[in-house]
């Protein structure tokens, strides 16, 4: 008996606060969720000491009047919703009322607001509402101006094993930077600045596009490197900018999740845009992706984490598919290709919608781009009976006007003119695209090329060589290889592919051979690699020279890909030299 009792309201509330106030970092982040939902036009944040001794965010927002400044100032007082109906497609970032009596029970608190202008008068004095460890001290009248500021010092001053946890000065300072970085992206109407011990850190205007708004967070060169993405309907729309695959690292990836202009953090949908990017990156390589995921209000619940940092999606499996189609199409045009100059001009902002919303929310259709804006040396019908590649592979299906030469520089680009710019491919990544989507639908069933050799090769092998070729002979088998046991540590190989007339095929089977004694092709995506090794194997080389015929016809079935602009390791296969770059150097612009 008597062992249950009821905690104290202030050790009750210092618990509460710990599932929404972390670090400063949530603090800087509850306090600008505030000030947005206040309709703020400029928000402002000051820290010192990475928010331990200071965190201080100002805004112009509506304010509020003395009375709903004391009330604001009680758990789970809230001016967002009145009833747990009003949850479904809650609009707000915050509803839950915790952030001000949460944050003020950890800190010596201080709040100043006063309400927006009567339209008869002028407008109402100003309340500062004084608080420490969570109990009001003190509300006094104030003179200011519309909006509020919110002062936090001594952060977890009556919390002292909380406050050991915090990181450096530095570290905690780049959270709270980061908090409001990802605000930034969802609020393009909004202006935000950060100043860290009296230097600024972040100074983000508004912006007209999200092109701007990266470029004022990150770098112009990071956001003119960034490409659109566009797809779905009304149901379930995915739309943002991702990074091309040949620009992406294996660190210093930027990626910002929204729904319906929510951020949150989903690791799953991530990994689901990484898929979006296969066999046109290496493995470990980790692209950047600012993506808006739009759906109803009622397929997504936002009140599931005490911070609001995750959501809960009716379908799951079907956004995550649509993430993964959705980064696929973007990839897919030619104007995701790489773009030597400044691509902002035409292929960057033009095409990234304005508006408040994240990615230019009323703008739908700007991000359209399609294979045909560059001309393939080819027609459909007569790219069919090529020299250079196998004649069963797929034909380029655009229909387009044929250049009148194309022409090869160092035996190694294949250089042509279109409409706009002056495109050039790379011939053996171009080559390895065209020949990794053939093998992979060689390997789902769809049969092989291969020739009989009227000399049958032997070759010798090691032990652990000769046993990764009976693991494999399936796959080997799939892409032409016809291998049998010939006694000992020797193997005979009766057929083999014919990807091209120059295609050495016992170099080939011995790199492949070699890739597979080496185990570079397990883990879930085994088909995939095998095929981009041997399409890179396979390919025809940088150095070796392709006459005309030869050069049309690579060109042809690489634009008849449905991954064109880029190889399997992540490199570009086109590269275009827009006409309005040339004519900007030569200063016709």
């Amino acid at each position: 008996m008597g062992r249950i009792y009821v905690l104290p309201s202030v050790v009750a509330d210092q618990i509460a606060a710990g599932e929404v106030i972390e670090r400063p970092a949530s603090v800087v982040k509850e306090l600008v969720e505030n000030a947005l939902d206040a309709g703020s036009s400029t928000v402002s944040v000051e820290l010192e000491d990475g928010g331990r001794t200071l965190i201080r965010v100002s805004d112009d927002g509506c304010g509020m009047d003395r009375d709903d400044a004391v009330k604001a100032m009680d758990r789970h007082a809230t001016s967002k919703i009145r009833s747990s109906a009003e949850l479904i497609g809650v609009a707000t970032y915050g509803f839950r009322g915790e952030a001000l009596p949460a944050i003020a029970s950890v800190s010596r608190f201080e709040l100043e607001t006063c309400a927006a202008s009567d339209a008869e008068g002028p407008a109402e004095a100003g309340t500062r509402v004084s608080a420490k460890g969570g109990r009001i001290e003190a509300v006094q009248p104030v003179a200011r101006t519309r909006g509020t500021s919110v002062t936090v010092r001594g952060l977890f001053f009556n919390t002292p094993a909380r406050r050991k946890f915090l990181r450096s000065s530095r570290s905690e300072t780049r959270a709270a930077v980061d908090a409001v970085t990802v605000l930034a992206l969802a609020r393009l109407d909004v202006t935000f600045s950060v100043t860290c011990d009296g230097r600024s850190t972040l100074e983000a205007p508004h912006a007209a596009t999200i092109i701007d708004r990266i470029a004022s967070l990150f770098g112009r060169r990071t956001a003119e490197g960034l490409i659109p993405v566009e797809w779905g309907d009304a149901s379930l729309s995915v739309r943002g900018l991702i990074q091309r695959p040949a620009d992406a690292k294996t660190s210093g990836r930027k990626a910002y999740l929204f729904v319906n202009d929510r951020p949150f953090k989903d690791p799953f949908l991530i990994r689901a845009a990484e898929n979006g990017y296969r066999a046109t990156i290496p493995s470990g390589v980790r692209p950047s992706v600012f993506l808006e995921i739009g759906v109803p209000g009622d397929r997504v619940d936002v009140n599931v984490h005490p911070a609001k940092l995750q959501v809960r999606f009716r379908d799951r499996m079907l956004v995550e598919r649509s993430v993964e189609e959705a980064i696929r199409s973007a990839l897919r045009p030619v104007d995701a290709a790489a773009v030597l100059g400044s691509p902002s001009s035409d292929r960057g902002a033009a095409r990234a919608g304005g508006g408040s919303a994240p990615f230019g929310s009323g703008s739908r259709g700007d991000f359209a781009g399609g294979v045909g804006s560059v001309p393939v040396p080819g027609d459909a019908d007569s790219a069919s009976t090529g020299t250079l590649l196998e004649p069963s592979a797929a034909a380029g299906t655009m229909s387009m006007q044929r250049p009148d030469r194309l022409l090869q520089v160092f035996n190694t680009y294949i250089v042509f003119e279109t409409d706009d710019a002056v495109t050039v491919v790379d011939q053996h990544a171009a080559h390895e695209r065209v020949l990794y989507e053939r093998v992979m639908e060689q390997l789902r069933g769809q049969g092989n090329v291969a020739q009989r050799l009227l000399l049958p090769l032997t070759l010798e092998l090691q032990t652990d060589e000769l046993e990764a070729v009976g693991n494999h002979r399936d796959l080997l088998s799939a892409v032409g290889f016809e291998v049998d046991d010939f006694g000992g540590r020797s193997i005979v190989v009766h057929a083999v592919p014919n990807p091209h007339p120059r295609f050495d095929a016992r170099r080939c089977l011995e790199e492949l051979v070699a890739d597979l004694t080496g185990g570079r092709l397990g883990g879930l995506n085994r088909l995939e690699r095998f095929a981009a090794t041997y399409a890179c194997r396979a390919a025809v080389m940088a150095g070796q020279a392709l006459d005309q015929e030869e050069m049309r016809e690579l060109v042809a079935r690489l634009f008849g890909c449905a991954l064109p602009p880029h190889d399997v390791h992540g490199r570009p296969t086109i590269v275009q030299l827009p006409k309005h770059e040339l004519e900007r150097r030569f200063g016709r612009a």
